[in-house]
């Protein structure tokens, strides 16, 4: 079974450490552990616990779970294009122009869920299909070389790490 180990410093921006710290030497394990762990942890919020927000400026569950998919969605497509080995500089995203534009809040959690379930299971599958020539390759994402190895290992530390404040700020367990 392929494994995606960990990636050198040199291999991302230095932005991206603090998630890649959070995964163990396999993303691919964790993206697939995630799978389950991630939706068992919001399967039994109510409408009303999945719009909380622990601030009133900061973004509600929902919010959160949508942002999750979107970043998801961001690095699986940058992964992809450079492991085809298209060197075609990939522009950032502004996620703070985006989660609002997503209406996540006007999803139900189920739903989001549903869609959440579907974008990890492609990115395991488009992963899995990788050889090591292509987890290796870098190109240029938001102004910075990346390897496709450090963006399997940032999307499986980016959710460790929304998922740590959901239980934290939010008071999920």
């Amino acid at each position: 079974m392929l494994r995606i180990p960990k990636p050198s410093s040199d291999e991302h921006a230095e932005y991206y450490a603090k998630y890649i710290r959070l995964v163990g030497d396999d993303a691919l394990a964790a993206l697939r552990a995630q799978s389950a762990s991630t939706p068992r942890m919001l399967s039994g919020l109510s409408e009303a616990q999945a719009m909380f927000r622990y601030a009133p400026e900061k973004w509600c569950v929902k919010e959160v779970v949508g942002h999750i998919i979107d970043s998801e969605r961001v690095f699986s497509y940058r992964a992809l294009r450079i492991a085809r080995a298209d060197r075609t500089p990939l522009p950032g995203f502004d996620e703070n122009a985006w989660v609002p534009a997503g209406h996540f809040d006007r999803r139900s959690i189920k739903d989001l869920m549903a869609a959440y379930e579907t974008v990890r299971a492609a990115t395991v599958a488009l992963l899995s299909s990788f050889d090591e020539e292509a987890l290796v390759r870098r190109g240029i994402a938001n102004d910075t070389e990346v390897s496709v190895r450090a963006l399997a290992h940032i999307m499986a530390g980016h959710e460790l790490h929304h998922v740590a404040l959901l239980r934290e700020r939010y008071g999920l367990s």
